[in-house]
This record gives structure tokens, C-alpha cells and sequence, in this order.
């Protein structure tokens, strides 16, 4: 029987089109030299920025440096593991981290592992650790409040959903308890926080997580660790996994705050690999890029518009300085990226006024916009007086003789500098702080003793509370004082005032 040679070909083409290779074809490289966290690979041509690599005994990389002749990684596990001439391959796939709610209450490191001992993540999703922030036209200007629960900034120095704030002071100033009041503060109110420790000591990450699980905090918040005894590698890319983390909330809809504890401690991580892997060395022995690397982090905190969900990410990135600098090279360029800065000085801290906020330094670039209307009446005028109070009290110093003006300033300072001193881990409410501040502009302070202002205020707010608590719950509704409720506030402290006396 004859086959016709057009039946060949039509066979043999139907046979081609329904072929499919099995072979998976990857491009393996080779490592030239490797130590101190990083290796020097030949033979990637194709490998992508950001781009995970698979090392011999489960070590992974991601591509640093793309050069015309090698690649230059930066190792995400123990370095002793890797040896000259081991085999690289591409994976295909850029750095990203596991997301969701799976993670709240648990403690990760920057590639997702968990460190708590709790067993698998089992997360619904995944985040690259680099993302391209949002532009102008998916975002809304930040106008909700990110209540900390610490009064002096909650008064002086508002930080609104969305915003980038920075906090910024020596060592021991209180730096991350300002950060972990603000956690404390938002049980109950629908956000979900990250805390990213970078570069700190294991036991004070340790503390950090009992101080959230003693308030029942950790069930909306996620830690992510990159410890000093972790590679720099790891200390390096933490910010960004924190973010990644994050991201999957603002982006479906949610809200969040991510605490970065600190970025200096990158920048020192990200200067060491830089000079490791040759890159030129600037001001300070930093690369020249250094001021991206926080650039591109922190751009991504936004409040994003109504189409996008309305979501917010809100940033507190914490900077330390030597002897209160803040004209060093990274703090200047974190100052310069964020919406403001809260600096918190030694002098102080040591005598006894906490949280040690310098009222003069300290700003909020958003300002009125992330307050209520309640506390925008009452403390409108609040830093300017304070700001005031500290010029006319070092002059005071001198001895010289003052008006009466003068000296009922000085008064009502001293007594506001008394009522602004906050207990760590006790965060307080709007509408409490509302009432405090409303009482000390009134005039009601003026004649308490400054070692009994404390107590007043405790006093007062328990009192209201019992008594008033119709005023107070209005307050914390409405947001706003108007006359008629301004009147029943002033009745009300009005009789605490009696009882008090």
C-alpha cells in the first residue's frame, strides 16, 4: 500500500507541533571568589537586578553588582558554605518574601523564615522586596490621624496615615520606646503594624517582644529581625521585606505602620557589602547611592487614592546620631526624604522630662492636616508657647527681673512641660489629652503646684470619665470641640477643680 509523501509531511508536522521538550534549561555560572558575605560569580549573562541565585547546600544570593564580565552577590546564608568553583544558578525569580495575615503575631527573618518556633507561615502570598512606589496620581494627601498615644506628639508634632516620620537622637534617648507606644496605642484600631529590628542585639529584640505580648499587641503586629549577629546581607535587605510585608495590607485596602529600628544600621550594612564588591567609596566611606537606598524605601509610605482601595502606609524610620549631630551625612539625607522629624535629646532625657522631645527641632511637614478638629483647638497654639517657655526660661537663668506677663508664662510653661511627661508603654487617648490640654490652656493649672499636675490630670480624666463621660464620649466621636461642648468640658473641670483644691 503507497503513502502519499504529502501524509509523511502532515504527520511529521502534526508530531513537531505537539512535542514538548521536557529538558529545563538553566544557566549556571561559577563562583570566583567569595568571603565576608559575598562571591564574585562568571558566567551569568542573563541575570537580573534583585535576582534570587541558588548556591550549593540550600545557600541563596541575590544579584548585587551586574558586571560585563561577572556578577556580584550578596550571600543570604553562611558564607563558609560556599567555596571557589561551587556551581550558581538562576532561579529566574526577583528577592520576595511571604505576606498576609498568616504572619501576624510571628517573627521572621528578611527571606521569611520564621524564628519564633511556631512552625510554617503557610502565608496565602508573596511580595518582591523591591517595589516601585506609587506616583502622584495614585495617591491622596495624608489628612487621617496616626494617633500615638503620646501626647506631646499627638499635640505638637501630628503624623497623619501615610505619612514618613522620622525619629531621630542619640543612643538610650527613647528612640524605639516612641515607636512601640505608637503599636501599643492602635490595639483595637485596624491597623497592622511591622517592627523591624535591624542590626539590634538579640535580647533587646527579645524584650520588644514580650513588652507587645504583655499588651496584647502581637496579634496585629509582625516582627521582622535581622539581628547584629546576622550576616550584613540580611541587615541590609530587613527594611525592605518589612515594607513588602506591609504593602500587602495598604494595597488591599488596609492600613499599616512599619517602624524601620534602624536605618543607620542599613547604611552601615550597605557600606560594608558596597566596599566588599568594589564599589567607589564617597563622603564617609559610603557608595554613592547610599541616599536611594533610603530614598526608594521610604517613598513607598503613602496614603493611596479611592481607585487604589484608600489604603495607607505609614512609615517611622529611627536614625541615631553621635552626640546629637544631625548634620551627618545619613541623618541629613534621611531628613531630607522624610515629612518631618522627632528629635529626642540627651540633655533632656537626663533630666527627667520624657519622651525628651526638643520642641524646637521636632516638626511635622503635614501638621494640622493629620490632627483632629478637638485637638487642632486645643493645641493649635501649644508649640509655639512651649517653644516660647524654653527661650524666656534660659533667659530667666541669668536672673533677670520679669514682668508679670513674663512670669505667668513662665507659670503656665513649667506646669505644660509637667503635663506633657508620659509613662512608657501608657498611651493615651484623644479625647483624654483633649481635656488635659483644654484644662491647662483655660488657666485650671495655674495654681496647682507643678509637683501635683500629675495628679490633676489623672484626676480630671477619671473624673470626667465617671461623671462626664457623655462630654467625653462626644469628643471621641465628633473629633471636634464646638461651643456648646467646649461649655460642658469647662463645667466639668470646673468641679473636678473644687474637689481637687
Amino acid at each position: 500500500m503507497a503513502i502519499q509523501a504529502d501524509e509523511v509531511t502532515k504527520i511529521i508536522k502534526s508530531r513537531i507541533e505537539e512535542f514538548k521538550p521536557d529538558a529545563n534549561l538553566t544557566q549556571v555560572g561559577e563562583v570566583l571568589k567569595v568571603g565576608d558575605g559575598v562571591a564574585v560569580i562568571y558566567g551569568l549573562k542573563n541575570a537580573m537586578a534583585g535576582e534570587l541565585l541558588k548556591f550549593p547546600n540550600d545557600v541563596y544570593g541575590i544579584t548585587f553588582n551586574l558586571e560585563t564580565d561577572s556578577v556580584g552577590a550578596v550571600l543570604m546564608g553562611e558564607t563558609q558554605k560556599v567555596r571557589e568553583g561551587d556551581p550558581v544558578h538562576l532561579t529566574g525569580r526577583i528577592a520576595e518574601i511571604p505576606t498576609g495575615k498568616e504572619l501576624l503575631g510571628r517573627v521572621i527573618n528578611p527571606l521569611g523564615v520564621p524564628l519564633d518556633g511556631k512552625g510554617p507561615l503557610n502565608a496565602s502570598s508573596s511580595r518582591r522586596l523591591e517595589f516601585k512606589a506609587p506616583g502622584v496620581v495614585d495617591r491622596q494627601p495624608v489628612k487621617e490621624p496616626m494617633h500615638t498615644g503620646i501626647k506631646a506628639i499627638d499635640c505638637m508634632i501630628p503624623i497623619g496615615r501615610g505619612q514618613r516620620e522620622l525619629i531621630i537622637g542619640d543612643r538610650q534617648t527613647g528612640k524605639t520606646a516612641v515607636a512601640i507606644d505608637a503599636i501599643l496605642n492602635l490595639k483595637g484600631k485596624n491597623v497592622m503594624c511591622v517592627y523591624v529590628a535591624i542590626g539590634q542585639k538579640q535580647s533587646t529584640v527579645a524584650q520588644i517582644i514580650r513588652t507587645l505580648e504583655e499588651h496584647d499587641a502581637m496579634k496585629y503586629t509582625i516582627i521582622v529581625s535581622a539581628t547584629a549577629a546576622d550576616p550584613a546581607p540580611l541587615q541590609y535587605i530587613a527594611p525592605y521585606a518589612g515594607c513588602a510585608v506591609a504593602e500587602e495590607f495598604t494595597y488591599n485596602g488596609g492600613h499599616a505602620l512599619v517602624v524601620y529600628d534602624d536605618l543607620s544600621k542599613q547604611a552601615v550594612a550597605y557600606r560594608e557589602l558596597s566596599l566588599l564588591l568594589r564599589r567607589p567609596p564617597g563622603r564617609e566611606a559610603y557608595p554613592g547611592d547610599v541616599f536611594y537606598l533610603h530614598s526608594r524605601l521610604l517613598e513607598r509610605a503613602c496614603k493611596l487614592n479611592a481607585k487604589l482601595g484608600g489604603g495607607s502606609l505609614t512609615a517611622l524610620p529611627i536614625i541615631e546620631t553621635q552626640a546629637g549631630d544631625v548634620t551627618a551625612y545619613i541623618p541629613t539625607n534621611v531628613i531630607s526624604i522624610t515629612d518631618g522629624q522627632i528629635f529626642l535629646e540627651s540633655n533632656l532625657f537626663n533630666s527627667g522630662i520624657r519622651p525628651a522631645i526638643n520642641v524646637g527641632i521636632s516638626v511635622s511637614r503635614v501638621g494640622g492636616n493629620a490632627q483632629t478638629k478637638a485637638t487642632k483647638k486645643v493645641a493649635g497654639k501649644l508649640k509655639l508657647d512651649m517653644a516660647q517657655y524654653n527661650e524666656l526660661a534660659a533667659f530667666a537663668q541669668f536672673g533677670a527681673e520679669l514682668d508679670k506677663a513674663s512670669m505667668a508664662q513662665l507659670n503656665r510653661g513649667a506646669r505644660l512641660v509637667e503635663l506633657l511627661k508620659q509613662s512608657q508603654y501608657a498611651p493615651v487617648e484623644m479625647e483624654d489629652q483633649v481635656a488635659a490640654i483644654f484644662a491647662a490652656n483655660s488657666g485650671f493649672l495655674d495654681n496647682v503646684p507643678v509637683n501635683k499636675v500629675k495628679a490633676f490630670e489623672t484626676g480630671l480624666v477619671a473624673f470626667l470619665k465617671s461623671k462626664h463621660s457623655k462630654v467625653m464620649t462626644e469628643i471621641k466621636e465628633k473629633g471636634d470641640l464646638p461651643d456648646d461642648l467646649k461649655a460642658k468640658l469647662t463645667t466639668g473641670i470646673e468641679e473636678f477643680s473644687k474637689t481637687f483644691y
